[in-house]
């Protein structure tokens, strides 16, 4: 399938480039004439003095020269070997066949020299300089980009971009293939379209459809469907449409919960910001440009996929339900909620796809873990008490399915073992809400309830949940012990000593000594209960459900209760030396206090993202729930 795009290095002769990554297939060179178009290479005459002809072979060495000259733009090196040998200037001087042509314009770089070069080939001979998989040198201009060089072909022989290699792909798949978005948009204002050999009809239509939208240039695809509306609705040699191919790619739908607060507010109200303002905006946050790029990518890829479900909404039935089930299966399966949802909006009997296992949308987000699909059911009528109820081709219901482990991918968002497993149990808690009382207890073909399922997938989990929790709370009981002892010992042994008179400290009338008093006590009891927490950590049973709730606050109270006692240690301690040392010497409180502030910095770094985690996993999890007022079905 790919060797009508090699270049002319044997490694991409031999290997499948970005294009493999499309579902086209072998293309029959006998293709039917009532869906594609066949567009064969021009017959070039015999008159011509650039017909091939059998020349006396010579060996690829001799034009070794020449190859360095094409590749580095020597001009007057390549001039004085066309002196020598001027059959040169169309031999094949690459292992692929290509010629001096080919290697200049792959080179990117050499643009003087293709100029040159195109002086001495005729125009009608320009087309018949191909490679050993007939490409042209347009095709190679696709390739590697390079514009400049393919706009000094088309000037020379408009008719190169309508020139199919022997696979009967264009310049323009080419282009698209390997994502060359400039080199896209310039074929598509110099590719013909007429009616006799029409390259946007038929399969080579959609394959160009369906390589635009693969390497993600979604305003291009949208400017093709509005130009040629019946692309929406034809399906490649693989029997991909493009509303499946874009239903693949998750990264069209860019999540804000991926972006920290600024920048979920820029991207919310990108389209209300000035441009002056926006330059403004671009210097304060680094990542500005790539959230305008982002959102607008988002946009543009909504409006390809109204426009997709608008046109196969227009056929009749059984073919719009054939065309709509592959769609919205892959975007359910890759938590493309905003496919699933336009979909539904234009087409919403698409809810009762099925895959060849048995598996709805509902049962694919589940299996997947894909919460804003599976959230969609809180924008469903009564009817997701059926959408729910389904049962895959091994008696799994929904609740089954749930039981499953989450697939890697999925499982590691969640930091830590414990988490992971605390993620899953709200799954299945979650879940469990949209299942009868029957379904509970149901046993699939493999004899296991839905609880039995959960605990034997997730009994590995279990064991690394526990001994993560273990190995946290042991590290961090070392810790809140030490500071224990140093508080106890702080206490009894005040700074300056007692007055051998009174027995009252000697620094009690001092203002730093009651600040001393206070967070030495404070650390000396948030130590300790963060102890007592963490003891109860290394004790606990570990039973499934303990994952839910009763584990995760043990930690989360373990470790505010240990950054407590750290941060009451510090200002304890610089009051101590405060009161030692600093005297009358007031500048000696700006080195103590940020010596004092570097331990507590670190554990902030190093410990606050686990811990805010843990909180908002715990008691703010918003995983769940309706996102959209917006009714479905």
């Amino acid at each position: 399938m790919m060797k009508g795009f090699s270049s002319q290095q044997e490694a991409i002769k031999n290997e499948p480039g970005p294009l493999a990554k499309l579902l086209l297939g072998a293309r029959n060179k006998n293709v039917e004439s009532s869906t594609e178009v066949q567009v064969k290479p021009p017959d070039i005459g015999q008159g011509s003095m650039l017909v091939e002809k059998k020349e006396n072979e010579k060996d690829l060495n001799w034009y070794l020269p020449l190859y360095r000259a094409a590749l580095n733009g020597d001009w007057e090196s390549a001039r004085k070997f066309f002196d020598q040998d001027p059959d040169a200037i169309t031999a094949k001087i690459t292992k692929v066949s290509g010629t001096a042509l080919h290697v200049a314009v792959g080179s990117g770089k050499a643009i003087d020299f293709v100029k040159e070069l195109l002086e001495l080939i005729p125009t009608e001979g320009l087309a018949t300089l191909r490679d050993q998989v007939g490409q042209t040198v347009l095709h190679y201009a696709a390739i590697f980009g390079n514009v400049e060089a393919a706009k000094l072909l088309v000037s020379k022989d408009p008719a190169l971009p309508n020139t199919p290699c022997n696979s009967y792909f264009l310049p323009i798949h080419a282009a698209a293939g390997y994502a060359n978005k400039n080199m896209v948009s310039f074929l598509l204002t110099v590719t013909r379209d007429d009616a006799v050999h029409n390259p946007f009809a038929g399969g080579s239509g959609v394959d160009i459809l369906n390589l635009v939208i693969l390497a993600e240039f979604y305003d291009l695809a949208l400017y093709l469907v509005q130009l040629y509306p019946y692309l929406a609705t034809l399906r490649s040699s693989a029997g991909n449409t493009a509303l499946n191919m874009i239903a693949r790619k998750p990264s069209a739908f860019f999540r804000e919960s991926s972006l920290c607060f600024w920048e979920r507010f820029i991207y919310s109200w990108f389209h209300k910001w000035q441009l002056a303002l926006w330059k403004f905006i671009e210097c304060l946050v680094p990542r500005a440009t790539y959230i305008r790029d982002t959102r607008m990518m988002h946009v543009q890829a909504l409006q390809l996929v109204k426009c997709l479900c608008k046109e196969i909404a227009k056929l009749d039935y059984l073919t719009a339900a054939s065309m709509f089930n592959m769609p919205i299966l892959s975007a359910a399966s890759s938590g493309n909620s905003e496919i699933v949802e336009e979909i539904l909006e234009s087409f919403p009997h698409a809810i009762w796809s099925v895959n060849p296992m048995g598996h709805n949308i509902f049962l694919l987000a589940v299996i997947n873990r894909r919460e804003n699909v599976f959230n969609l059911l809180y924008q469903m009528s009564e009817h997701k008490k059926l959408a729910t109820q389904l049962t895959d081709n091994e008696g799994n219901n929904i609740l089954h399915l749930v039981g499953k482990l989450a697939p890697p991918a999925r499982l590691n968002l969640v930091s830590g073992a414990a988490l992971q497993m605390q993620r899953e149990l709200q799954w299945y808690k979650e879940v469990e809400k949209y299942v009868t009382p029957d379904s509970k207890d149901r046993k699939n073909t493999k004899n296991r309830t839905p609880p039995i399922e959960f605990s034997e997938e997730h009994k590995d989990l279990i064991k690394e949940g526990e001994k993560w929790m273990k190995d946290t709370a042991n590290s961090c009981t070392v810790a809140a012990a030490l500071i224990a002892t140093i508080a106890f010992a702080a206490s009894i042994t005040v700074p300056g000593g007692n007055n051998g008179d009174s027995g009252f400290p000697i620094f009690s009338d001092k203002l730093a000594f009651p600040a001393f008093a206070v967070f030495d006590a404070l650390s000396l009891f948030s130590s300790t209960a963060s102890m007592l927490m963490f003891l109860s950590i290394l004790t606990a049973r570990y039973a499934e459900r303990d994952f839910l709730y009763s584990l995760p606050k043990r930690l989360i109270i373990g470790l505010v209760t240990l950054f407590l006692s750290i941060t009451s240690m510090m200002i304890a301690f610089s009051a101590t030396l405060y009161l030692v040392f600093g005297r009358t010497k007031a500048w000696t409180l700006v080195p103590i206090a940020a010596l004092a502030c570097l331990p507590v910095i670190l554990f902030v770094q190093l410990q606050f993202p686990l811990l805010l985690e843990m909180i908002i996993s715990t008691y703010r999890s918003r995983i769940f729930g309706k996102r959209s007022g917006r009714l479905l079905f």
